[in-house]
């Protein structure tokens, strides 16, 4: 099916570019957030660290309507972050993808850390490196893996519709992507539609995880 005709052209580009707006946006503040938070957990001692790893690690099949729910109780206009007015926003979605892709990165960090740290641990700290510039480089020694969980968590962003669809609201040239058509299409039984926007949302994810695989490959 001819995906130009049964949907304005505009439209279509709009669709797409909002959807990898937001799953690129909420992966940089998932990465932000989860590989410092990866390299604590590899690098400190603290009490309570194995209560978090196995948390971190619980938090992976983190069911993304529950999550959807719980922003929406957060964001609406009754709740506690309803002064923030992200609710039924781009914003707001990135927000939602965001939560759900920092667990998958911290964790898988976390992991990519850990033998590095084993190996070249003992001479960092011989070194009198801080913690941060540890966690840095150990980061780059990690680069392979470390960008496999990153990519990992884009995986999860570009395909994530439960929680966006109930924070974002689906609305037409404003919070409508790709899932949410794919979605909204199938229920009216536009079946041709919603696979064609699924090929090219296939399409677009390997390109962006493939791109990233090269050029982390190429830095090695």
């Amino acid at each position: 099916m001819d995906l130009w005709a049964a949907l304005n052209k505009d439209d279509l580009l709009d669709i797409i570019g909002l959807s990898l707006g937001v799953s690129l946006s909420a992966t940089v503040v998932a990465a932000v957030l989860g590989l410092p938070l990866g390299g604590m957990l590899a690098v400190y001692d603290f009490r309570g660290r194995r209560a978090l790893t196995i948390l971190l690690n619980g938090l992976l099949g983190l069911p993304p309507v529950v999550v959807g729910l719980a922003l929406y109780l957060l964001l609406s206009r009754s709740g506690p972050l309803g002064w923030l007015g992200l609710l039924f926003t781009p914003s707001g979605m990135i927000l939602a993808q965001a939560t759900l892709a920092t667990p998958i990165i911290a964790a898988l960090a976390h992991r990519a850390m850990q033998g590095p740290w084993r190996e070249y641990g003992d001479a960092l700290s011989v070194d009198g490196a801080s913690g941060p510039r540890v966690i840095r480089m150990l980061l780059v020694i990690a680069r392979p893996p470390v960008l496999t969980a990153v990519l990992a968590g884009f995986g999860r962003t570009i395909s994530e519709v439960g929680a966006i669809l109930i924070v974002g609201g689906n609305i037409a040239g404003y919070t409508r992507t790709m899932t949410t058509t794919i979605v909204l299409e199938t229920s009216k039984g536009n079946l041709p539609m919603a696979i064609g926007l699924g090929l090219v949302l296939i399409g677009l994810s390997i390109a962006v995880s493939a791109t990233g695989f090269v050029i982390g490959e190429k830095d090695e």
